[in-house]
């Protein structure tokens, strides 16, 4: 049985990621964090204007770790956590409170999971456009 590599997220995935998310902030006059994880969770990249309040850091690191453990955009659960939805019953007792609220996404090489994206700072369909934008510049 033959397995195919799939390169992982680098930090210069990472740097492509959380550029290409503020620009797209900076040009719709919003201040954002973004944070980068790759597959395993870990924060490769973190970034924060001095503007941007800060619970944003954390709300960006827990949309980017919700898009991760659930492989889906944030923006495509909130529906899968009210009442009779997928997710209502979801324990929350993992190593961070999962955040159902748009702006997270996961990043795929070769249609594999390696990564996601957070961003926090804006309205929700804001940031969702921004982490989206900054998946697309990275393909």
């Amino acid at each position: 049985m033959s397995t195919t590599a799939v390169a992982p997220l680098t930090i210069e995935d990472a740097e492509v990621l959380v550029g290409a998310a503020r620009r797209a902030a900076e040009a719709a006059d919003v201040t954002v964090s973004v944070t980068v994880l790759d597959a395993g969770g870990h924060l490769l990249a973190f970034r924060r204007d001095d503007r941007a309040v800060l619970i944003s850091g954390e709300t960006s690191t827990r949309k980017a770790y919700t898009a991760l453990q659930l492989n889906s955009p944030t923006a495509d659960l909130v529906d899968a956590v009210q009442p009779g939805g997928l997710f209502h019953t979801l324990p929350t007792a993992l190593d961070r409170p999962l955040l159902f609220i748009a702006g997270g996404v996961p990043v795929h090489r070769d249609g594999r999971l390696i990564g996601a994206i957070g961003v926090g700072g804006g309205a929700p369909e804001q940031d969702h456009g921004f982490a989206t934008a900054a998946v697309r510049a990275l393909a």
